[in-house]
């Protein structure tokens, strides 16, 4: 497989519904690949001196408490969705940031899930948008939907391509997944990352072009193919719109992976604008490969 058999999912716990789907989704994912769940939540740092001038004495022990609060919750969901699993409970002060970014040294994935609690992670900012950015290992970001259970959904692995070099530990990862699901594999490739509008679409020789396009994605699926032959693949190649197309095959998918940078970016330019568009829109759960 390409990720370790043996690093830990590790999944961020502030205590909100989507954090609790990220739990639920994180459990099965770890059962079904006979890792470790490691649940990771944060308080804040006490200081040197004490209590902080305007804070409430019992401040961080109310604070420690509802974070174990947390974690005994999300343990139990945990339990629930996956009998067996051996979990691990993390209470960690600073930022959530910060901790879990580490964490990803050893991990074989980290998953939060999409939205912020008015009192949890929000405090940090968006922990998901800051994750994907600098995590070590797979970022996977899991929305919380009502009525629908994300684990229960049987479509395809989409697969976001762009041609460039930094998009092939994606597109393994994806193959890998889709062998594992034993499902399809949908590869969408977009010609161009800006929308293509009138009058400029009359003077592009799609049919060219598409012929072009069809042969770089094949070039990029190539190895892959070869090395996951049970994996049935569909190619679909699109003149622009990267992030429309890609969303419009993820609406019944099970999981949608992307690579973290873009074909058009410098190298210091760390998140690709479809996957930044992607991250906060799409419903399946959303793999960020750095």
């Amino acid at each position: 497989m390409a990720m370790s058999a043996h690093r830990p999912i590790v999944v961020g716990v502030d205590g909100s519904a989507p954090a609790l789907q990220a739990v639920i989704w994180g459990a099965r994912e770890a059962k079904e690949r006979g890792v470790p769940l490691a649940l990771v939540t944060t308080v804040s740092i006490r200081g040197f001196h004490g209590t902080p001038g305007g804070m409430p004495a019992g401040f961080f022990e109310q604070e420690e408490g509802e974070g174990r609060k947390r974690l005994s919750e999300a343990t139990d969901r945990a339990h629930r969705a996956a009998s067996g699993l051996e979990v691990e409970s993390h209470l960690c002060t600073g930022s959530p940031v910060l901790e879990l970014i580490e964490r990803s040294k050893t991990a074989s994935m980290v998953v939060v899930g999409a939205g912020h609690s008015r009192l949890g992670w929000e405090r940090f900012g968006s922990v998901s948008s800051s994750l994907v950015l600098h995590t070590h290992a797979p970022a996977v970001v899991v929305r919380d939907l009502p009525y629908i259970d994300v684990s229960d959904i049987t479509g395809p692995v989409v697969l976001g391509v762009d041609g460039s070099e930094d998009n092939s530990r994606a597109v393994e990862l994806a193959f890998d997944e889709a062998a594992r699901r034993d499902v399809e594999l949908v590869a969408v490739h977009a010609w161009s990352d800006v929308d293509v509008r009138s009058p400029f679409r009359f003077r592009i020789d799609w049919d060219a072009v598409e012929t072009r396009e069809r042969a770089l994605l094949s070039e990029n699926l190539a190895g892959y193919v070869e090395q996951f032959p049970d994996v049935p693949v569909r190619p679909i190649v699109a003149m622009d719109q990267p992030s429309h197309n890609l969303a419009a095959h993820a609406a019944n998918a099970q999981w949608l992976v992307l690579g973290r940078r873009g074909r058009g970016g410098f190298p210091n330019m760390l998140l690709g604008s479809t996957t930044w568009a992607l991250l906060h829109t799409v419903l399946c759960p959303l793999m960020v490969v750095p």
